[in-house]
């Protein structure tokens, strides 16, 4: 592949690597220890990535288990979940944190969908806008000695590699909102 269309079709795998990872923090009714992902914990003065500092598993459909390594850290961990976007309240044990996801309405099913459709969105004008700033990089050739074809070329690539990134994100944003609508 030409290099100077690389350069491009790094930016928009990577609006689409953001969104899939975005995806993956949505709860659709079943526990996802990604909902966890950009939850910090407070350890020893440092904030620390939840999964750093317990074992976390998923032992039935709508439950998520963390195991702190020390106990100490319960109290820590269960403030961090309940400041965070969860939406969750942690119960413990004593040695356990528990997470149970209740099932999801059918009107915050259909929010959902409307939030994963507006993100989807916003990663498609991302694209775009990728597009054009590549076209406006291609058109500056000009002055470069560089023929119109070849300009023309490099302008049809990049509009083939747009639209396949904006085809994959319909195909991310459909099979998520076919995710959460599944009861």
């Amino acid at each position: 592949m030409d290099e100077r269309l690389k350069q491009f079709e790094d930016k928009m795998k990577k609006a689409y690597e953001f969104l899939a990872a975005d995806f993956a923090t949505i709860r659709a009714g079943r526990a996802n220890p990604h909902v966890l992902d950009k939850i910090k914990v407070d350890y020893y003065g440092t904030p620390t990535p939840i999964q750093q500092v317990g074992n976390i598993s998923v032992p039935e459909a709508r439950m998520i288990q963390i195991a702190p390594w020390e106990k100490n850290l319960i109290r820590e961990i269960e403030k961090a979940i309940m400041a965070s976007d969860v939406g969750i309240t942690p119960s413990n044990d004593g040695s356990i944190i528990r997470l149970v996801f209740p099932e999801l309405t059918e009107e915050r099913r259909k929010e959902l969908v409307k939030e994963v459709k507006k993100k989807g969105e916003e990663s498609k004008v991302a694209v775009r806008n990728i597009r054009r700033d590549g076209n406006d990089t291609f058109k500056k050739l000009a002055k470069e000695e560089v023929s119109e074809d070849e300009i023309k070329q490099l302008e049809d690539k990049l509009q083939k590699l747009t639209d396949k990134f904006v085809k994959d994100i319909d195909a991310l944003v459909e099979e998520k909102s076919k995710e959460i609508l599944t009861v």
